[in-house]
């Protein structure tokens, strides 16, 4: 049982270090925001389905899904949400964050 225990704690600490590889200026244990884009309107009420992302409705009907994902396991959870309600997914963006009250998109 403690050898579990251990490899998982390995395991997470590995995810730790590689959460936040494309900016190596911040804490590697915070997330990296990502942008989600979907060819679908989604109503602000989705917002907790999303864990918590911000969603941004845009004229050209698509909807922008924004916020911090902890690791890679999570991104992939919050993608199959998308399939799972059948939206078509048009792109998936880290997002480079100069401070971390602001995000900007990476070029």
């Amino acid at each position: 049982m403690e050898q579990v225990a251990q490899v998982s704690s390995l395991a997470t600490t590995k995810y730790r270090r590689m959460s936040n590889h494309l900016n190596p200026k911040s804490d590697p244990n915070q997330p990296i925001v990502y942008q989600i884009r979907v060819k679908s309107h989604l109503s602000p009420d989705w917002k907790n389905w999303f864990d918590g992302l911000t969603i941004a409705i845009e004229e050209n009907g698509d909807t922008l899904l924004t916020g911090p994902v902890i690791d890679q396991a999570a991104l992939y959870g919050l993608l199959k949400k998308v399939r799972d309600l059948g939206m078509p997914l048009i792109s998936v963006n880290p997002v480079e964050t100069s401070r971390p009250d602001v995000a900007e998109v990476k070029p």
